[in-house]
Parts: structure tokens; sequence; C-alpha cells
């Protein structure tokens, strides 16, 4: 069976790509005995993939360990916000603490007629050998006050999901998969692999 390196210790998107890539063995970082923090410091969703992806691709080669690295980035982008918080949506009002980066979109948007949001992905898949490719997924949405559903991850209880007519909070992981912009960006890459 096929093995990839998922440059992630989220459970949340482990499970995801577990979900969505059933033939494959998808490894966290946690499995390959990689515990640095990796310093994204790239200006675009892009940047930010590729330099987890090539860490983690030059720790496996220093373990003479020859596998794929996946690696993504991906971020919530407002209309009415120039796209905000985009790359920085983990960490848009706190350092990953989910509730103050939601309270803190909800007070910029106060006022605001456009509610319109997507969450984008980009997805990059590192070989051994240095070359890559990359793809890109958006599922488009807009931002409501109240959290509904699951809080715990993310933007996911206020982005009202126009696929689902429900917020991603609200959602089975089966229907958020079926939908998400992680989900949309491994389709893009699965066709460029062909």
């Amino acid at each position: 069976m096929n093995k990839i390196v998922l440059a992630s210790n989220n459970k949340h998107k482990i499970k995801e790509f577990n979900e969505i890539y059933k033939d494959t063995i998808i490894l966290s970082l946690e499995d390959i005995g990689f515990n640095e923090d990796i310093e994204e410091n790239g200006t675009t969703f892009l940047e930010n993939a590729l330099i987890k992806a090539k860490t983690i691709s030059s720790y496996l080669k220093e373990k003479g360990i020859e596998c794929p690295v996946m690696a993504e980035d991906s971020g919530l982008e407002v209309d009415s916000l120039n796209g905000e918080p985009g790359i920085y949506s983990a960490r848009y009002a706190s350092d990953h603490d989910v509730k103050k980066n939601r309270d803190y979109l909800i007070s910029k948007l106060s006022g605001k007629e456009n509610k319109n949001a997507n969450f984008i992905c980009c997805l990059v898949k590192y070989m051994p050998d240095d070359t890559y490719i990359y793809a890109y997924g958006k599922t488009y949405g807009h931002i409501i006050e109240e959290e509904l559903g699951d809080t715990s991850f993310g933007y996911d209880c206020i982005f009202y999901s126009h696929d689902l007519n429900k917020t991603f909070g609200e959602a089975t992981s089966e229907e958020k998969n079926s939908v998400s912009h992680r989900k949309r960006a491994i389709l893009e890459l699965q066709k460029k692999e062909q």
C-alpha cells in the first residue's frame, strides 16, 4: 500500500485525508518522529505549504526514508475584508485560540452587508527528488454571527456553507468532506497526477 507523510499533527486534517485517501497509509508528523516547530513565514498559502513540505522531505532524507510528503496551507478568506484572515486564519486574533479568532472576525464584520467568504486550501505533493505539484481548492459560503454546531474546529461553526445549507460545524464529517476545500484541492491534485 502507498504511503504518504502528511505534514501535520492536526487530528481533524489527518482524519479528513484518511477518509479521502482510502487506499493510502497517511503518516502524521508524530508517526515519523518529527516534533519541531516549522516556521511558516511565507506570504502565500503556496509558500507556506512548500516550507512545510521541504522541511519534512529533508527530515525524511536524513533518516534514509524515501516517501512523498503532502503539505497544505489553508484558511478563510472574507470578501469584504480583502481576503482576511487568509494565511493568518489560525492566529488572526490570538495564536490558535479559535474562540478569540471567531469573535475578532465577527467584530470586524460588524456593520458590513457582504459577509461572503470561502475556505481555500493549497495542497502540495513533494517528491523525494525535490519535484512537486500543487493544487488549490475552494468552498464557498458566508459568515454568520451565531455559533452553530461543533465549536472545536476553527471557523466551522460560523461558516454557513452554500453547498450544504448549514454551517460546517453542524455538518457530519462525510458531508463536510464532500464539499470541503481540502477535498477539492485533493481532487485537483489527483487530476495533475494522472
